[in-house]
């Protein structure tokens, strides 16, 4: 497969397009990203790689890193995860308050904030340093030690973060909540708050077209069986309120972030990274779905 050339033509497809959408102000650290960046990375399975744009870059991966926090839960604690948060569409948005009302406390998916957010109560209570031993194993994905957290992100989020704040509330007092509150909304919003390229990204994420291992080293890193089970929640639940025209139009497992990331996976093939800052009325990167679409109609490879 010729991904260099195809790459190429989506870099002049999507600079063509006039970009429509907004960058995420309501975290005000956010706000001051330039809108127009746009970077790709795309990782075989054969260690092979291809880039355009601005994919040195590093960005804010926001809720990217929910696939990090279930995947070192789920390993952790396996079954006993699920007895607190479900594996269900959620059909509304990310920060949303209906549902988990409805449900008693018990979280739709691990992807909405309120499934995070107990996801992040599940790991404070078996991890010694939540907050290090998080970033260390995203180091170990990517192999790289110079992947930090980003304070002034993690400030700025919590300083606006009042409808987190009355989610993790609600779920305490229905019993769906151990920590202190406090406690879970810094780790929460430091794992959000980490900055990334889109190489970073890929690297770390290429366990999930691998079957759990690193494409660098072929080290096992998490179960083949997990990686099955995570790609179908990120098929059915990464895009939110938007995973059926996501599906539509990419036709691969994928992620986003409302810091204008996006990661799709095809098992056995590539994981590709996209960044571009300006959000649907959805909350995501717009020209980055556009870009997947041309991927998968001018490679002629999805899951479909």
């Amino acid at each position: 497969m010729d991904f260099k050339n195809i790459l190429n033509i989506i870099y002049k497809d999507c600079s063509r397009i006039e970009n429509h959408g907004k960058i995420a102000n309501y975290i005000p650290e956010l706000a001051k990203v330039n809108p127009d960046k746009f970077g790709m990375f795309l990782l075989t399975n054969e260690n092979e790689h291809y880039e355009i744009g601005d994919s040195q870059e590093k960005f804010s991966i926001q809720s990217l890193s929910k696939v990090i926090s279930l995947t070192i839960a789920t390993e952790l604690i396996g079954q006993d995860l699920w007895k607190r948060v479900e594996v269900e569409p959620s059909g509304t948005p990310f920060n949303s308050l209906t549902e988990l009302e409805r449900d008693k406390g018990i979280p739709r998916n691990p992807f909405i904030n309120a499934g995070a957010i107990v996801v992040a109560d599940v790991l404070l209570s078996v991890l010694d340093n939540p907050i290090d031993d998080f970033l260390t194993f995203i180091r170990k994905l990517a192999d790289d030690d110079q992947i930090f957290y980003n304070e002034k992100v993690a400030k700025s989020e919590k300083d606006f973060g009042y409808r987190n704040t009355a989610l993790v509330n609600y779920m305490k007092a229905l019993d769906n909540i151990e920590n202190e509150v406090d406690d879970i909304l810094n780790f929460y919003y430091h794992q959000c708050a980490i900055d990334m390229t889109c190489e970073q990204l890929a690297k770390t994420f290429s366990i999930f077209a691998n079957s759990g291992k690193k494409i660098s080293t072929n080290e096992q890193v998490i179960s083949a069986k997990s990686v099955k089970r995570i790609n179908a929640i990120i098929q059915t639940c990464g895009f939110y309120d938007e995973p059926g025209e996501f599906a539509f139009r990419g036709g691969l497992p994928g992620k986003r972030g409302v810091g204008g990331g996006i990661v799709a996976v095809h098992p056995k093939a590539y994981v590709v990274v996209i960044w571009s800052p300006k959000l649907n009325t959805k909350g995501n990167s717009n020209l980055g779905i556009h870009a997947l679409e041309d991927l998968t109609n001018l490679s002629g490879l999805s899951v479909f």
